[in-house]
């Protein structure tokens, strides 16, 4: 069966519904919205209500619900008659939501490093001095993009803004399959990994003016990587 016809998982995974139960929307949502973001159902996946609510035993209006809230997000747009359509992302598109997301990320470690002592950031800076050198340098991407995960959810955390922390969210669920894609960019991860760690170094001293620089200064070169490879990327 053709991989957008297709929205189960094998059994063994753990974000599968147990057999028997029906899930509530919150989880029909978040079931849809991973496998939307990491490419599982990729642009211009066919998500049909009836087919879904079959899949997960759930009733059709708890599908629709879900679907609704993915249109919301900008994840997916529902067409009458015809379903809903995963979407695909055109460059502009994905350049104005880096050069958003340039202004929210900057003010996240403003607030986060004005948030919290300073020394509370010297066990990601080790982390972005030492194990993830070597994932970078044995090109582990996966490993790379777990640490990456760890900063970003410390961040969020301790910059303490619902409303920033929805607004980033919203972007980063639209745009992570092109950060998977930017990372393996000859140069990139190294870059990256460089750009984060003068970040952190900055929060480290407490100088929350620097690291809103650095984290600008590390979504513009992000934002220059996918316009030189706008081709492989989308």
């Amino acid at each position: 069966m053709a991989r957008n016809q297709q929205a189960a998982r094998p059994a063994s995974d753990p974000k599968q519904p147990a057999p028997g139960k029906a899930p509530r929307a919150p989880d029909v949502l978040a079931l849809l919205r991973d496998r939307i973001v990491s490419h599982d159902l990729p642009p211009g996946s066919r998500l049909r209500e009836q087919v879904l609510a079959d899949e997960f035993g759930a009733p059709r209006a708890k599908v629709r619900e879900a679907l609704m809230a993915l249109q919301e997000r900008g994840l997916v747009e529902r067409i009458p008659n015809r379903g809903a359509i995963v979407v695909k992302l055109e460059v502009d598109q994905v350049i104005e939501l880096y050069q958003v997301r340039e202004v929210l990320e900057g003010l996240t470690v403003r607030l986060a490093t004005q948030n919290t002592a300073a020394e509370s950031w010297q066990d990601l800076l080790d982390l972005f001095d030492g194990a993830m050198h070597d994932y970078v340098a044995r090109g582990d991407y996966e490993a790379f993009l777990e640490g990456y995960a760890r900063f970003r959810r410390r961040v969020i955390e301790a910059a303490a803004n619902p409303i920033l922390t929805a607004m980033i969210d919203s972007i980063y669920e639209k745009t992570q399959s092109v950060i998977r894609r930017v990372i393996i960019l000859p140069g990139r991860a190294e870059q990256g990994l460089k750009e984060h760690r003068a970040v952190l170094a900055a929060m480290r001293r407490g100088d929350a003016d620097e690291a809103e620089r650095c984290r600008r200064e590390n979504m513009r070169s992000a934002r220059e990587f996918i316009l030189r490879y706008r081709k492989f990327i989308l």
